[in-house]
């Protein structure tokens, strides 16, 4: 951070292990270990004009949402198997429920620094952990999310703020 007299000018950096997954119209209250594969990017034409030659045009086209991977400590709650489950159903009277996801990462004092709503979220992939008679490892299993749009919102906004029950950088119960 760099101080020129009274105001000082710098970035607010932020370390990636301290975060929250929360599903919408859910009491879910599950503890993620990782999070990975938070994306998008924008597909685009590009074409050379008739008699530009030192440049090219660049059309854009609509986003692409990459996949979200979640993992976690397995349980014996079967919430996020029961929702994957969904998907794999052929009742086509029971519509898929798609949630709205927010994860949420803090600060070292727990402060609400950046929430990333994935909107319209279904879950694709289910995964359990390897099994081995002589692991002592936690057995961590995988759900594989893909949505239909996202948010970001800062700290101090009304979409970071949303969030209730948060306290000291952790959610309790509403």
């Amino acid at each position: 951070m760099v101080a020129n007299s009274t105001e000082s000018f710098g970035l607010n950096y932020i370390t990636g292990n301290r975060f929250y997954v929360g599903l919408e119209t859910s009491t879910v209250s599950a503890s993620f270990t990782e999070c990975e594969g938070l994306g998008v990017t924008v597909n685009y034409e590009a074409f050379h004009e008739g008699g530009v030659n030192d440049q090219k045009r660049i059309l854009l086209g609509q986003p692409d949402f990459s996949e979200v991977t979640l993992k976690r400590g397995m349980t014996d709650d079967l919430v996020f198997w029961n929702w994957a489950s969904q998907v794999m159903k052929t009742d086509s009277q029971k519509a898929i429920e798609r949630r709205n996801v927010n994860i949420v990462l803090f600060n070292q004092a727990g402060e609400t620094m950046q929430c990333w709503t994935l909107i319209g979220a279904v879950p694709v992939g289910w995964k359990a952990p390897a099994l081995a008679a002589d692991s002592t490892n936690v057995a961590i299993e995988e759900l594989t999310l893909i949505y239909e749009g996202m948010k970001v919102a800062k700290s101090g906004t009304a979409s970071a703020s949303a969030l209730s029950g948060r306290q000291n950088g952790y959610f309790g119960s509403e």
